[in-house]
């Protein structure tokens, strides 16, 4: 067992909280700690006070040495961290100190798991590793009052002492009798120790009533038998099993003269201590002197004083929903009145707001724990706990339904529609499964079918057919109609029509606007051409197609006759503007002005001398090819001096704009070798036409 760094194990080691005890107090009970971790030490130490003598051990034989020895009341803490096998420590542990209380010290999840392992086993109790400190302290009150009562009970545990001989001499060592002295002042101490037990049995019965996982009415008190009880089970702070009786004041009595302890009632109930504090109270008082004398009167009609005052308090109390509080007040109510008729009906209340509570905050595991518990108590109708469950299950029923349509939320949100497990389509199948008249069912398929009509409309916009009927099919396998589908698509028909009237109004405004800005031909996919050729292509009746057909031919005449008169070549621009309808007068008119002074070479004659050193293929283009279009392209072009091409442009294209892009592409990268005529290197004009066809 690998022990954690230490500066300082000392064997026995006794905490005391500021304002404690002296030095020479000696504790009541000696804990040993089977641990290596020093911090857990310090932590234990401080929740345990001057209560107990901590001794730290590393090893299982060790503790159980230790313990055999010892004097006092024996508790043994184990941190199940360092302990591979808890049941098989427990188990030797009863074997060979069986008046030894056992507590179990377990870290997260495996708090609950060890608590369910240890059920059978006289583990008085299961607790986090990480301190809580007013929890352990409670733990611990009912651990050294359990101590110290099996120190004191005879070594045979079959015949326990009864209740009327549990007094100081119990706990004195039977080699150190007691002298007169001792005798004379050892009464009021026994009230004292007294006091102190009953404390420790308020604040365990406390802990104990809600931590076992009820929080509900504690079982009618009863007198115990001996001082003596055997160990309570196992238990976690989430165990849903019956609870364990609570150790109220029912539990311990103190030991005195009857005319004392009415005396000491009396001035409780004048200074209003009915129940508390612990040890010191009203309730105490006159239980211990009707236990006394049982024909005492005024301890009866005490106890009936006081059992009003607690009712009043129960029922303010539960109006204004301090569950926890009640719980406690009833437990006290039916110590100072076990017989009152009342009790079964507070009990029955405690029960539905427990109930009630429990199902307002979605705890079905408490809720069915406290229809066990009133079963077992027998305090319920049985109609009563019918409708207890019916209602559980329909809450958890509900409960997870909510969970799923919460799921097919989210998937939808996420866009996993219909991606395997994990989708809204599963969830929502799983919905339908479970309850399909639901309302979760129905708004979950709605959401759901919204969400494929929206994927179909998006496909539709898309021009893509293929997922358009994907997503209606999803949505028909969620039960949408027919005459539902066939109004959805006269929809998508009109939205269609939308979509396309506003791509065209887009191509229109962007072709005027790169008119006015002087693009007619370049860039290439910035243009007036270009954008103009898109509006062609998807809208050949477009009305605002002929005007701007006119305006662009006209500007391209414009910038031809301007390159002319500057000596320049405007075949190209030439070219463009009869392609966009030019008038063939305006068009000759220009050329006109380029006509040559004297008769040059013939252009067809020159082109036929060109050699090519590089001309790649041009690309068909994916769409075309897509959609089976054949088609041609007529382009002109000039070989400069160098070899290379310029004043590159469409002369002619069937069908208008599929290839052009494709062929203008391909002549950009031809290389001629240079043609010289007398001698010196000449531009040349070329006509060429390209044709695309379909592979065969």
């Amino acid at each position: 067992m690998a022990s954690a760094p230490s500066a300082s194990r000392s064997p026995e080691t006794v905490t005391r909280a500021p304002g404690s005890a002296p030095q020479d107090a000696q504790p009541a009970v000696d804990v040993t700690t089977l641990t290596t971790r020093d911090d857990f030490l310090l932590e234990l130490g401080q929740a345990l006070g001057r209560q107990g003598a901590v001794r730290p051990v590393e090893s299982l034989d060790e503790a159980l040495q230790s313990m055999a020895g010892g004097k006092r009341g024996q508790i043994l803490a184990i941190d199940a961290r360092e302990v591979a096998d808890v049941r098989a420590a427990v188990d030797a542990a009863h074997a060979q100190v069986p008046r030894a209380v056992v507590l179990v010290f377990a870290e997260g999840p495996a708090e609950k798991e060890l608590g369910a392992a240890l059920k059978g086993t006289e583990v008085f109790a299961v607790l986090p590793a990480s301190i809580d400190a007013r929890k352990t302290q409670a733990v611990f009150e009912g651990a050294i009052a359990e101590a110290l009562a099996r120190k004191a009970a005879p070594t045979s545990r079959a015949t326990p002492a009864p209740e009327r001989q549990f007094t100081i001499g119990a706990f004195r060592r039977q080699s150190e009798p007691p002298s007169p002295d001792e005798d004379r002042a050892g009464r009021p101490w026994m009230v004292l120790i007294g006091a102190a037990l009953t404390a420790a049995g308020v604040a365990a019965g406390t802990f104990w009533f809600f931590t076992q996982g009820n929080g509900g009415p504690a079982a009618p008190a009863k007198e115990p038998a001996a001082a003596s009880a055997p160990a309570p089970a196992a238990t976690t702070g989430s165990t849903d099993s019956a609870p364990a009786p609570a150790a109220s004041a029912s539990n311990f009595l103190v030991q005195g003269k009857v005319d004392e302890l009415l005396e000491k009632a009396r001035l409780a109930m004048h200074e209003r201590r009915y129940a508390e504090p612990a040890g010191d109270n009203a309730l105490l008082y006159y239980r211990s002197a009707a236990a006394a004398d049982a024909a005492s009167g005024e301890a009866r009609d005490g106890l009936q004083r006081v059992a009003g005052v607690l009712a009043a308090r129960f029922e303010e109390a539960l109006s204004g929903g301090r569950v926890d509080e009640a719980v406690l007040t009833l437990a006290n109510f039916k110590a100072a009145s076990s017989a009152d008729a009342r009790a079964a009906a507070f009990e029955q209340r405690l029960y539905s707001a427990e109930m009630s509570k429990a199902l307002a905050d979605g705890n079905f595991d408490r809720a069915a724990a406290l229809v066990r518990q009133a079963q077992q108590s027998g305090s319920l109708a049985a109609e009563q706990l019918a409708r207890w469950r019916t209602d559980i299950a329909r809450r958890q029923e509900d409960a997870k339904l909510q969970h799923l349509a919460g799921l097919v939320e989210d998937r939808i949100r996420d866009g996993k529609l219909t991606e395997a497990d994990d989708s809204a389509r599963s969830y929502v199948q799983q919905l339908q499964s479970s309850a399909p008249a639901s309302a979760h069912s129905q708004r979950a398929v709605h959401a759901l079918t919204t969400a494929y009509l929206k994927k179909a409309r998006e496909a539709v916009l898309a021009k893509n057919n293929a997922d358009e009927e994907r997503w209606l099919n999803e949505a028909r396998g969620l039960g949408m109609k027919a005459a539902e589908i066939t109004t959805f698509q006269h929809e998508l028909v009109g939205a269609r029509q939308k979509a396309v009237q506003a791509e065209t109004d887009r191509a229109l405004q962007l072709t005027r606007a790169a008119l006015r800005d002087g693009r007619l031909t370049d860039p290439a996919q910035d243009s007036a051409a270009w954008y103009l050729g898109q509006l062609q292509s998807s809208d050949p009746g477009n009305a605002g197609l002929p005007d701007a057909s006119r305006e662009l031919s006209g500007k391209l005449l414009e910038r031809a006759r301007a390159a002319v008169l500057a000596g320049k070549s405007g075949e190209a621009d030439l070219a463009q503007a009869k392609r966009w309808g030019a008038d063939p007068k305006d068009v000759l008119a220009v050329q006109q002005l380029a006509a040559p002074k004297s008769k040059g070479p013939d252009p067809a004659s020159l082109a036929s001398s060109l050699k090519r050193l590089r001309a790649p293929s041009p690309d068909y283009p994916a769409t075309a090819l897509a959609q089976r279009i054949a088609g041609s392209v007529t382009i002109e072009y000039t070989v400069d001096t160098s070899g290379e091409t310029r004043d590159i442009h469409v002369v002619e294209a069937t069908p208008p704009g599929v290839f052009d892009q494709a062929a203008i592409n391909a002549v950009k990268h031809w290389r001629y070798v240079p043609l010289l005529l007398n001698g010196a290197a000449v531009d040349v004009p070329v006509r060429t036409r390209m044709r695309f066809e379909l592979p065969k």
